[in-house]
């Protein structure tokens, strides 16, 4: 098994053995990247940057101060501010924009310092790829251009955090960060047959995390199974005084379930006593037959592990769609308000008053779909239409968290697909944003609610396309879900599969 194949756990027990060097393992994937570059996985690769930080890891390594993760590489999502590397959110706005300091979630997992000495000593691949400031289902409203599906070049990869699923699939990095809004982690994951997990809403600090909506956005981990996630998590997850939305207690160890059984009722099934709930909204019209099959087979596979199921109700699922793109798009033309062409990124470079200013910087830096947001969001905030839109959605967002926990009064976890479908062909879709929005039909809910979700690999369709399925558990159980996944995962092979090979 090549390096690029191997879960974290193995390449950890590599570098402890001292079988490889972080930097040899970092030097690989920089060759595996560069031969790649047609899938447009990253936006900025700096292989000195790269080096040095692995050369810094094998010294900790050799004084005997690494933890688990230490030289391990790690692709970071470019909505994350990054020092020495460029931080875009895939938009012209910020187009050259380096940051001097590291967001919470590059800081914790990057190399230890006097003021971070917890930190988990990763080594920064680069940046990758996304929908521009994190807007998007496909990864075609990057500004430069979309990160390509690795199982098949021609269909798109998900989003927003496309580039990072690429990265993982294609064995361009062993893990990558992501940040999901809406199921931008759960989305492109289930897209490119990889494990991603979007914890509680305060699990993560969201300091240094270019904004979209504030509170919807959660930062969580992509990677090749639920063991690697869960491993990754545990690093990134604390709590981080300058967010406030940090929770007190966010910090625990995410790995300690896995080996586990749910209960000690029957050892030879560690599922036993789970109870599995179906929403019948999630299994209507609309959803396509070979996503059906695949979660449903997963289904049996959970009871065949000691799960029992039984169907639950979530009734405003179809309200989720409207909701969410009121409140998101609200909370976007406040923050993005800031990109003005004043203080840092793109500034027109000709107009002839401070308005003009203004509005040639933000019509020439902001792409399509950013822009259609800010609009909406202006507008359900304007005076006359703030009571009619914004209030309402709020009103009904609380009504979609009550759902969900009359739901877990019947069951532990609740188990869906991911999206409708698998990943469809570029362009498909790309002159109907309405139908864009109704790929996420199944994911924007549990963003709504603050609830943790994850994507499983569950199967393929009759076109080789991977597919997921989703686990949405209660607020707080990310390990308890990670279990769950690490469990199936023991006895299926969807996750151990790889597209065919894109670098050498």
């Amino acid at each position: 098994m090549s390096w690029h194949q191997k879960t974290l756990a193995q390449l950890s027990k590599l570098l402890i053995n001292k079988e490889i060097s972080s930097l040899e393992l970092s030097n690989f994937f920089l060759e595996r990247m560069a031969l790649a570059k047609n899938l447009n996985a990253y936006l900025d690769v700096r292989p000195e940057l790269t080096q040095a930080q692995a050369k810094e890891a094998d010294r900790l390594r050799s004084s005997g101060k690494a933890g688990p993760l230490t030289g391990i590489p790690i692709a970071h999502k470019d909505v994350f501010v990054t020092k020495g590397w460029t931080t875009t959110a895939a938009s012209k706005i910020l187009e050259g924009y380096i940051s001097p300091f590291d967001a919470a979630v590059v800081e914790s997992l990057g190399m230890p310092s006097e003021q971070t000495p917890q930190s988990a000593g990763m080594v920064c691949l680069g940046k990758t790829n996304m929908d521009e400031f994190a807007m998007g289902s496909s990864n075609e409203n990057s500004a430069y251009g979309p990160a390509l599906n690795p199982w098949n070049l021609k269909r798109v990869s998900g989003g927003s955090s496309g580039g990072s699923a690429v990265a993982v699939a294609a064995g361009l990095a062993p893990i990558a960060t992501g940040t999901d809004t809406g199921g931008s982690i759960r989305q492109p994951a289930a897209f490119c047959g990889l494990s991603g997990i979007k914890p509680s809403y305060g699990r993560v600090s969201r300091y240094g995390m270019i904004a979209y909506a504030s509170s919807l956005d959660q930062a969580g981990p992509i990677g090749k199974s639920a063991e690697d996630c869960a491993m990754l998590l545990s690093a990134m997850s604390f709590h981080d005084p300058r967010d406030s939305t940090s929770l007190i207690d966010s910090g625990e160890d995410y790995t300690r379930y896995l080996n586990s059984s749910w209960s000690d009722q029957d050892q030879s099934k560690p599922l036993t006593g789970l109870r599995v709930g179906l929403p019948k909204e999630f299994y209507a019209d609309g959803l396509s037959h070979d996503v059906a099959q695949a979660v449903l087979s997963a289904k049996e596979a959970l009871h065949a592990l000691g799960a029992s199921v039984c169907e639950v109700s979530l009734p405003k699922t179809k309200l989720s769609i409207p909701v969410y793109y009121v409140l998101a798009p609200a909370e976007a033309s406040s923050n993005l308000s800031r990109y003005d062409g004043v203080r840092y990124g793109h500034r027109a470079k000709e107009y002839s008053d401070l308005v003009e200013m203004y509005q040639r910087s933000r019509s020439e830096g902001f792409g399509a779909e950013v822009k259609r947001r800010i609009l909406v969001g202006s507008y359900v905030l304007s005076h006359g239409y703030y009571d009619a839109y914004y209030l309402q959605a709020q009103k009904i967002r609380r009504i979609i968290a009550a759902d969900f926990q009359t739901a877990f009064s019947q069951c532990d976890v609740i188990l869906g697909p991911v999206a409708p479908d698998v990943a469809w062909g570029l362009g498909e879709k790309s002159q109907d944003p309405l139908q864009m929005y109704l790929e996420d039909i199944y994911t924007l809910s549990t963003n709504l609610a603050g609830l943790p979700a994850m994507s499983v690999p569950c199967g393929f369709s009759k076109d080789g396309m991977p597919i997921g399925m989703q686990l949405i558990g209660n607020y707080f159980s990310e390990a308890r879900l990670l279990q769950i996944a690490h469990q199936y995962q023991r006895t299926s092979d969807w996750h151990l599969r790889s597209p065919n090979e894109v670098a050498t």
